[in-house]
Formats: C-alpha cells, structure tokens, sequence
C-alpha cells in the first residue's frame, strides 16, 4: 500500500491538535473581547435599526454652475460627514449620487433629528457686525410680563458678569452674554419698538452700506449717497414689517443678500423669543475658521466656552472687526455669526482681539456649545444645496427586513445542511462543525467591527452573509471529493487524507481568491449599501480560508483515526464499495538479483 509522503509537511499534519487549539485560543479571546466591549450585537445600519434618509442636490448661483464639479461635491461630502459625526452620530452615512446629489442617512438614535437639521442648514457661515436688534413679534412693544422682566434680568446679569470676566482675562476673548441665539438688550425697557426702530435708523445712518461709499473712502456722488440713502430707507422699512415670530416672513429674511451688504436677520434668545436684527456687511467668511471647539474651563466660572482659530486672512479681518467694534456703545458692539441667513450667537466684544484666537463664553451648557462649534467649523459648504427628499425608516420595518434576512439565511442554511447529510452523511458532521465555527467568528468580528470602525450591518451586509454560506460550503465539498477520489484509487482513508489535502488546498485559495478580488472591486467602486454586501462577503471569504485551514482540514485528520471513519462505514461516507473504489494497493517487488561468484564454465 501507497504510504503517505514524510517530512516537514507531513509531520506538520501528524498533529492536528495545534490548529484546533490555535483556533479555539482566537474564539475564546475574540469573544472575551466582544463581551468587555459590552457590544454584543453588531451595529445595525438605516435600513434596519431605522433612521432618516436625505437627498440633497446641488443647486448653482447665477452664473456659477462650473461650481458644481467632484472637487467641491467631495469637500461637501467630507463637511457633512464631520457634522454628523460630531455630533456623535458615527454610523451615519454620507455620500455622493450622480454629479450633483448627495445621499444622507442618519440612523435612529441619540443626536439624529439635531444631526438632521445641522445637515440640511446648507447657507454659507458669516460674522457681520450688529447694527440693531429688538424683539420681534407680540412681545416687542409693550412692557413685558414678570416671567420675561425676571428673564431679561437674569440675562442682563449674565452679561454684566461675564463682561466682568472679560476684563479679567486675556485680550483674545469675544464674551457671549447668552446661549448661542441670545443678544436680548440688558435694559428690558429696550424691548420697545419705538426707541428699537430710532436706533435702527441711527445705525445705519452711522454706519451705512459699502454700496454707498466709495472705493477710496472719499465722499460718495450725489447720485451715490441717493442709491446710498435708498438702499438704506429700504432696509429700515424691512426691518420694521420683519416678523421673526412667521416661519415664512424668516424664510425671506435677507434671501438674496450679498455679503457686502447689510441685510436683516432673525434670531433666538435663551428664553426662545424672536429677534430681528439689522447687520452690517459681511466682515469675516466662515472658511476663514481655521477650528472650533467646545471646551469647559476649570479655572474660571464660565463653564461651557467655545474656542475659535482663525487662519492667517481670518485673523486680520477678526482683529478688524472686533478693534471696530470694541469702541462702540451696545448693542452695537456686538457681532452676529449667521448660518443660513439666521442668527446662532451675537456675542459682545470689548476689546480688539487679535493673535486668531477667540473664545466665546455664557450660560452655555455642553450640547449647546458643541452646537455651536461644529457649526463654526463646518458650517461653511462650498455650494449651496436644497433638500429633495426626506424618507424615514421605522425600527418596525427595519426589523422586519432583518427578521425576513435571518429567515433567509436560515432556510439556505437548512439546505446546505440536508444536501451534506444526504449526500456526505458522516462527513457532514465535520461540515456542520465548520460551518457553526465560521458563523460563530463571522458574528463576533462583525459586533467588534462596529465600535471599531463604525461598521453598521445593513440588509445587503445580510445578503453576503448568506451568499457565504454556499462559498464556504463549497470549500468542505472540494476537500471531501478530493479524499473521496483517493480512497476510489484504492488507498485507505488516513493516506487518502493526506494525499487529497495539497490538491483541495490548492484549488481552495485559488476559488476562494477569486471571490474576494470580486468583493474588493465591488468595494472600491460601489458606494453606500453595495459596499456592505462586499464587505461582508469579503470577510467571510477569509474566514473561510482560516476555518477550512485551521478546523476543518485537522478535524478530518483526527476523525479519520476513529473506526467508524477509518473502516470506511456505510454511513460514514467513505464506504470504498459505495464509492466504486479499486483493490488496495500494494508495492511491487521487484525479482532478487542472483548472487555474485564464480562462474561455471559450462554455464558461460
């Protein structure tokens, strides 16, 4: 009988014990690492754990469609992500569909209807100086109700401690006296239309519109001063019927402005009220913040502050601004950062800041400091986009399709199973194994995978999970039929195992190399769910290699000491006479030479 070949690879193979202990060794600690995470789930993705889907589309200025090209549609891309994700929202997706529209998905979950709203804010972020401001609707005339006096009261204090502070404390500071919408006067009397509407009119007339001054800063034509004193006449009568308290009446509010123009705004203060604003040109453009962040300060007690870092341009407008700024009485020495047309914070200034850093301090708390830095840091989008769509997935449905995916994958995995009983039957045992094996490690990578990488398991995910059921499958029937062909040569089962193992190894890595530079190309030029599916299948495809190496390929070695295998049972699924195998093999041996000496002479 043949024996098998000795040597390194074969002593290698004499102790299958090795491998499954090597492999139970990165079960147990994969495992162990999984429950110390405390994620014992994989993340679920939109389409399962539900969420919100938004399709933005790029809409081109006059005269600027060459703007809408990869090169801006990518750096909005990578802006919208940074929102979200600073948020905390970290499985959203955001990606780009066609030339023009981008795909937002933001799972259901903590943060995701602020995320949602930082995501649609699109408009371009400016600092203007604030030329006027009052309350805007029911409560702008009149005298305000005890609630709103203690309310003002409480902000006017506010104020006069932090500008109290601002005075203690280095140069490179802009004190917001509220929450990111505030900008409420501190005398409450000033709440009165009248003596709001005087000083509007004061303030424009001291500081008018660029559009009225000439380039050189001489006097301006008579015909300027006219356009100068037209354009100024128009923005009081705006600024007068302006209703911050009508959605619609905000909407329109400085739609249309040029950034060297003034315009009106609204905004919110810390008691939710409505503010209208007049604002002077823009002085500083949001892509001039170099960073923002929340930051809460141990050493003084401003708690919850944001620190801003101009670049090298922004700085100088900064210093500008705020030199300007810092001579003048309130609320004239404010400044307004506008987002899409709309007041987020007006803090005061007191002094002119230079260096390019700045730190914006009140009664924040850390969701709205937060808030407010990451729209000062990735508030300015190089196109403007308009919302298309908004589809909401419900948790029910998501929980549906995966309940649907599971069954799937149970079905195809019952079939696997049947087709291997009847057709290996024993040999299915050592399948079955491997299987449950690559399953288990499939699930225990994946729930890792989420806090790790922020992979989320969506349905296509699923799909490639199922898909490598069958190429995992695949890999067990190659080996199997290898064995198989030996023992039908007429070798006994523990030869045929070792014989049969570098031709399936062989044919494995090459099929099983095949299916992962199909899901490596699918990865790379697919987007959104797709990638899932290839990831996946991607996965499970190394797996498979390390399952049928390290479990499979040793489990069948040791099976085939045990009687039942070795025999070749009826039900084991190596019966030789089942198999049509040929007799045994044996050595030939050849005929003994006769022995050396002398020759007879007769003979010769």
């Amino acid at each position: 009988m043949v024996a098998p070949k000795k040597g390194k690879s074969a002593s290698a193979q004499s102790k299958p014990g090795r491998s499954l202990a090597l492999i139970l060794i990165a079960i147990v600690a994969l495992t162990g690492g999984m429950f110390a995470s405390g994620h014992t789930t994989p993340r679920l993705g939109i389409d399962l754990a539900g969420g919100t889907s938004i399709t933005l589309r790029a809409v081109p200025e006059a005269g600027q469609e060459s703007a809408i090209n990869k090169t801006n549609m990518d750096t909005a891309v990578e802006i919208m992500n940074r929102r979200v994700n600073g948020l905390g929202v970290s499985e959203a997706e955001v990606q780009t569909q066609g030339d023009r529209n981008i795909i937002v998905n933001i799972p259901k979950g903590t943060n995701s209807k602020e995320a949602r709203e930082q995501v649609g804010t699109t408009a371009k972020l400016y600092f203007r100086p604030v030329l006027a401001t009052e309350l805007s609707g029911a409560n702008a005339t009149g005298s305000p109700s005890p609630s709103e006096t203690g309310g003002a009261s409480d902000k006017a204090t506010d104020k006069a401690t932090d500008k109290a502070t601002e005075k203690a404390t280095d140069g490179d500071k802009a004190t917001d006296g509220d929450k990111p919408s505030s900008g409420t006067p501190s005398d409450p009397a000033s709440a009165s239309a009248t003596t709001q509407g005087r000083a509007a009119s004061d303030a424009l007339k001291a500081d008018p519109s660029p559009s009225a001054k000439s380039s050189d800063g001489a006097s301006p034509s008579p015909s300027a001063s006219a356009s100068g004193d037209d354009a100024t006449a128009k923005l009081q009568q705006q600024y007068a019927a302006l209703d911050c308290t009508d959605a619609n009446a905000r909407a329109k509010a400085g739609k249309g402005a040029k950034p060297g123009d003034s315009t009106v705004a609204c905004g919110q203060n810390a008691q939710g009220q409505w503010q209208k604003y007049i604002l002077g040109p823009a002085a500083v453009d949001g892509t001039e913040v170099d960073k923002a962040d929340a930051v809460y300060n141990t050493q003084t007690a401003a708690g919850w502050t944001v620190t801003m870092k101009f670049t090298d341009k922004g700085s100088k407008k900064f210093a500008d601004i705020t030199g300007q700024l810092a001579q003048k009485q309130s609320p004239q020495n404010q400044f307004a950062i506008v987002l899409d047309n709309e007041v987020v914070s007006d803090p005061y200034v007191s002094q002119e800041l230079t260096g390019g850093n700045a730190e914006i301090s009140g009664s924040f708390d850390q969701e709205e400091a937060q808030s407010l830095a990451n729209m000062l840091s990735y508030g300015a989008l190089p196109l403007t986009f308009k919302e298309d769509s908004v589809t909401t997935v419900t948790a029910a449905l998501g929980g549906e399709q995966l309940h649907a995916g599971l069954i799937a994958g149970a079905i195809g995995l019952a079939l696997v199973v049947l087709y291997l009983l009847f057709y290996y039957r024993g040999l299915s045992f050592i399948a079955v194994c491997s299987l449950l094996v690559s399953a288990g490690l499939t699930y225990v990578i994946m729930a890792l995978l989420g806090p790790t990488i922020g992979f989320a398991l969506n349905l296509p995910a699923v799909c490639g999970a199922i898909v490598a059921i069958g190429i995992t499958a695949d890999s067990f029937i190659v080996y199997f039929e290898r064995v198989r062909d030996e023992i039908r040569e007429g070798r006994t089962l523990r030869p045929a195992v070792e014989r049969a193992w570098p031709r399936a190894r062989r044919t494995i890595l090459v099929s099983d190399f095949v299916s992962f530079l199909a899901a490596a190309v699918l990865f790379i030029v697919t987007v959104g769910k797709v990638q899932g599916f290839a990831f996946t299948l991607g996965l499970t495809t190394l797996l498979d290699v390390v399952v049928v190496f390290l479990f499979t390929k040793p489990l069948l070695t040791l099976m085939a000491r045990r009687k039942f295998f070795a025999s070749g049972h009826k039900w084991s699924g190596l019966d030789p006479k089942a198999l049509g195998a040929k007799p045994p093999l044996r050595r030939t041996r050849r005929p003994s030479r006769p022995a050396a000496g002398p020759v007879d002479p007769k003979e010769a």
